[in-house]
């Protein structure tokens, strides 16, 4: 049977190609099995019928979300999970390399000057949450001759990676790496998952990257580190707070790069949805599981 979807808000032309292409009739709120909604705040999304069964939304982090996914138990929420991964994981390693070769603090310099920069070639790199951007990730690493310590929620083997912790033995890796990439879920659990302890442990010449949450790092206690030098440097797509506010100390220290949460362009990113949305409207119709359904328990 031919799910009968709605998307919104207003017109979303190449979401609603989407859901047509993978066998969907695009119908009305009121008549909607499935909601395909474009909207990135919560209460743009508008009380749902009872016949809805579907709700996909547009953001892999879906902490703005869970209040309303709690209230609403009989739908099944997915996120965009891994649907950006690719891109993400490219901004990840353009930080890193931007970092550890030295390439952001030369951009601050006016004259001639040798910042501490290093090679990527043969280092150990740990990517805390490897799902589907860690994933990606690795596959983006693999001609850098480096060696990837995956971590994960239960442990599980990862392609490509050359060991894997689950997250209660994550403890362990912070002195095992060179270089560090935080793409983990924001959850109560993982707020200041690197703190003053972690950073402590990693080695004077480790850059840290966040294409997470910027919750999931204790602000001052890197600036602090980054401050005395302890560690190499950080390279931030998300930050806390955020916006980052004019005059934070993060702008100006030389071992800190920091981009406006631009990790995923928009240029890409309503067509990496539509193509998640393509998948699950298959899988809507022939009754197969959904891709990245949120646990509202788990908070991701």
């Amino acid at each position: 049977m031919s799910p009968s979807i709605h998307v919104g808000p207003g017109e979303q032309p190449e979401l609603a190609h989407a859901v047509e292409t993978a066998g969907g009739t695009v119908v009305s709120l009121a008549q909607a099995d499935g909601v395909v909604w474009a909207g990135t705040k919560p209460d743009s999304l508008p009380e749902l019928p009872r016949s809805v069964r579907w709700v996909q939304l547009p953001s892999a982090g879906v902490e703005p979300w869970m209040s309303r996914i709690a209230a609403t138990p009989n739908v099944t929420f997915t996120s965009a999970a891994g649907a950006y991964a690719p891109q993400v994981a490219e901004h990840a390693l353009a930080l890193l390399l931007a970092g550890l070769r030295g390439i952001a603090a030369s951009a601050r310099e006016r004259a001639w000057r040798i910042p501490p920069h290093r090679t990527l070639s043969g280092a150990t790199v740990a990517i805390v949450g490897a799902g589907g951007i860690g994933r990606a990730l690795i596959e983006q690493l693999a001609p850098f001759n480096v060696e990837v310590i995956a971590v994960t929620r239960r442990g599980h083997d990862v392609p490509g990676a050359a060991r894997t912790l689950a997250a209660d033995a994550i403890g362990d890796v912070w002195a095992q790496a060179d270089h560090f990439v935080i793409a983990a879920p924001a959850t109560g659990a993982t707020r200041h998952l690197v703190g003053a302890h972690e950073l402590a442990a990693m080695r004077e010449h480790s850059w840290i990257v966040n294409i997470a949450r910027g919750s999931l790092i204790d602000t001052d206690a890197l600036v602090d580190a980054l401050r005395e030098r302890r560690i190499g440097g950080a390279a931030l797509d998300v930050t806390d707070p955020e916006p980052l506010p004019d005059g934070h100390p993060l702008w100006t220290l030389p071992n800190a790069l920091i981009t406006p949460h631009i990790a995923n362009p928009e240029a890409a990113l309503t067509r990496q949805l539509a193509r998640r949305v393509r998948e699950n409207v298959e899988r809507l119709a022939s009754g197969e599981a959904l891709i990245a359904q949120v646990d509202a328990e788990r908070g991701y």
